[in-house]
């Protein structure tokens, strides 16, 4: 068994990843990368599967050692599914930043559940999921009626390789207006609008589903005793491999990066949680709630950085000393949603100064929503912040009396995916502490952003 590897899907907004794990060591044997796109369909934007999938069983075929691969566990981003006819095939798989979904927004509201019931914040376009099945069901009647399945997206692929649908409960509560967490049951709309039928049988995200299929064991040359896991929303992943091997009482707080930058807040309280805010309650892979706040950190950087630069201190602290800043909101999203991004005093700035601001930007966002989620204990940055040289140094700056540590681990949810798998001994997530940065002008600069902020 030793010698047995694990295969992670990652389908993120942006990306999409395949790694093959060694579950003893943790250390990835293979990873392939491609970016994803949207592809325009009969009725909404929609999510390329189509292109995953070709390029997923190309990357699963060149993979070294692949009859090792002894289980896939697929990871994929929330608000989004794809809806199946009873052929088994795909009718649709839209995409949640097509505005398309706003046309319903006045009648959705009024049947969509109480936040206090599902701590689920009102979206725009389609980040609430039940946004976009509505929409379909509203104005697209006879594709809507060809629906017999609704799989959620890390659901999806896990189908695609086994042949087994199911549902799972982190992107079931991934702010999708579907699900009550604190009753562990589908929403009030869910059962007005007659879908329950359409979501499969729920399983943990660790449940093995069953062996790849015929035709998968054909086109990729895996073993085709192979299984596949049921899967789990991605920042749910960066979470649960920290929350492996913890006391259940011990607080932490987790930032998941990537597209979206999704605080999770461990024994925090949902009370203090705000619709307003863009604050909800996710739900971890026991079912459990989890306070959470996020915005479109990624999107955020690129925007404000435009420019793939490094950053480095001499620039930070050119940027603090001009208060070079950047006042939300540059995307989707987010505590400031529908608020219009603007940069101060950025004239002139290269490309390091840009990236220093974008930095700065991220850090002081995410102090902002842990205290604003009363967050406690340990700060642990997962994802492509841990890897920026400055991001985390600031944060810890701004947070003096908490450790702040980042993901050392090089293969993204790899530790997930192998718990998941089955690896219940699966190697630590290693993590490595942060230096603050010693600028005596960065607590006038954060105070200075503070009182810009929009109110």
């Amino acid at each position: 068994m030793s010698r047995s590897l694990v295969a992670l899907i990652d389908i993120g907004k942006t990306h999409a990843r395949l790694s093959v794990v060694d579950p003893t060591s943790g250390a990835e044997v293979r990873g392939s990368r491609r970016a994803n796109a949207v592809i325009q369909g009969a009725v909404t934007r929609e999510l390329d599967v189509a292109a995953i999938d070709q390029w997923l069983l190309e990357a699963l075929r060149d993979a070294p050692h692949r009859e090792r691969i002894r289980v896939i566990a697929p990871v994929a981003h929330g608000a989004a599914a794809v809806l199946i006819d009873r052929n088994g095939q795909v009718i649709t798989a839209p995409d949640y930043e097509d505005s398309c979904f706003e046309q319903v927004s006045v009648a959705y509201r009024a049947q969509r559940d109480a936040y206090k019931d599902t701590y689920s914040p009102d979206l725009p376009l389609g980040l609430n999921l039940g946004r976009q099945l509505f929409f379909l069901q509203e104005t697209q009647t006879q594709l809507f009626s060809r629906t017999t399945n609704a799989l959620l997206y890390p659901q999806y692929w896990a189908w695609r390789l086994s042949g087994v649908m199911a549902t799972e409960v982190t992107s079931l509560g991934c702010h999708s207006d579907l699900w009550r967490p604190g009753e562990n049951r589908f929403s009030s709309l869910v059962e007005a609008r007659g879908w329950k039928e359409l979501f499969p049988m729920r399983k943990l995200a660790s449940d093995l589903l069953g062996p790849i299929s015929s035709e998968i064991a054909t086109a990729t040359g895996l073993d085709p005793a192979c299984q596949v896991a049921c899967g789990i929303h991605d920042s749910n992943a960066s979470y649960l491999k920290f929350l492996i091997g913890r006391e259940p009482e011990q607080p932490f707080t987790v930032i998941s990066s990537g597209t979206w930058t999704v605080v999770m807040a461990n024994r925090a309280d949902l009370a203090r949680l705000r619709e307003d805010r863009d604050m909800l309650a996710s739900v971890d892979a026991f079912g459990a709630p989890v306070a959470t706040a996020r915005f479109m950190g990624g999107r955020e950087y690129e925007a404000i950085a435009g420019t793939d630069t490094r950053p480095n201190l001499p620039a930070l602290v050119n940027v603090i000393e001009r208060h070079a800043m950047a006042l939300p909101t540059f995307a989707s999203g987010g505590p400031f949603a529908g608020r219009e991004g603007r940069l101060i005093n950025a004239e002139g700035l290269s490309g390091s100064e840009r990236a220093s601001m974008a930095t700065l930007y991220v850090a002081l966002m995410c102090e902002l929503l842990i205290e604003t989620l009363g967050a406690r204990g340990d700060v642990l940055i997962d994802g492509p912040l841990a890897t920026n040289p400055l991001f985390g140094s600031v944060l810890a700056t701004c947070l003096p009396d908490r450790a702040v540590l980042l993901s050392s681990g090089t293969s993204g949810n790899a530790r997930a995916a192998c718990y998941l798998a089955g690896f219940q001994d699966a190697s630590s997530e290693s993590v490595a502490a942060t230096t603050p940065v010693t600028i005596k002008s960065l607590p006038a600069y954060r105070d200075a952003w503070r009182n810009l902020l929009p109110r």
